[in-house]
């Protein structure tokens, strides 16, 4: 159990420190996920951006996902999503145009209090405050590997172990804390997991903007209570 996020991305810096980076950049899935890649960017001294996936919801049932898009338009489906009652491809069609509008959102909100952060050539640690099912953090890897960094390692603080498996397939190295065989769902592994708003995030953000150009911005946590 994680008093908070920022309690469990302070441990989950303690399990990266001694791993060698090159010019490193922490790239967070919005929103709460920003806490604990701003904690992972003050505590190992790099520089944090946002990635952006989001999950499509299966019908009637909008916390299951079924899979996820991508901030370019592509879909990634989890095995089993075809044979959820009701899940058709006009479905499914649906569905991405409305998380594509709120990816077009999130892009147009966040790109203002931060330009995007140069990939190429950098260690990238992808983060989120935990991971379920993986769609949205292998939709966004997808995207992160086609821009050339010299290395990709997701890094969270619980995930079930079938998911952790898969993501080991597509990146350089998995760092994660908990792996419980019984999940269930991220928030019970926190006393507190209360949501984080775009204003919080947006603060986040701006706190690590770069000054000049597209790298090299301040590195702070500006609440030493985010998250709880």
């Amino acid at each position: 159990m994680f008093r908070n996020r920022v309690d469990a991305a302070l441990q989950l810096a303690e399990k990266l420190k001694d791993h060698e980076l090159t010019n490193p950049l922490i790239l967070a899935i919005p929103r709460g996920g920003i806490v604990t890649g701003a904690v992972l960017a003050q505590e190992l001294g790099a520089d944090l951006d946002v990635v952006l996936s989001r999950k499509l919801r299966a019908p009637w049932q909008p916390e299951l996902a079924l899979g996820a898009v991508s901030e370019d338009g592509r879909v990634y489906l989890d095995a089993y999503a075809l044979d959820v009652p009701d899940v058709t491809e006009d479905y499914l069609d649906i569905e991405r145009g409305h998380q594509l509008a709120e990816i077009g959102r999130r892009k147009k909100l966040f790109r203002g209090a931060r330009p995007q952060a140069s990939v190429a050539g950098r260690s990238v640690i992808v983060t989120d405050d935990g991971i379920a099912t993986g769609s949205t953090m292998m939709a966004a890897l997808r995207v992160v590997k086609e821009q050339e960094p010299l290395e990709v390692i997701v890094a969270v603080p619980v995930a079930p172990p079938e998911t952790l498996e898969e993501l080991r397939r597509c990146c350089d190295e998995v760092v994660c804390l908990l792996s419980p065989e019984d999940f269930g769902a991220i928030g019970r592994f926190y006393a507190d997991f209360t949501q984080v708003e775009d204003e919080e995030a947006l603060a986040i953000l701006r706190s690590f903007a770069p000054r000049h150009g597209p790298q090299g911005g301040a590195k702070r946590v500006t609440s030493a209570d985010r998250g709880g």
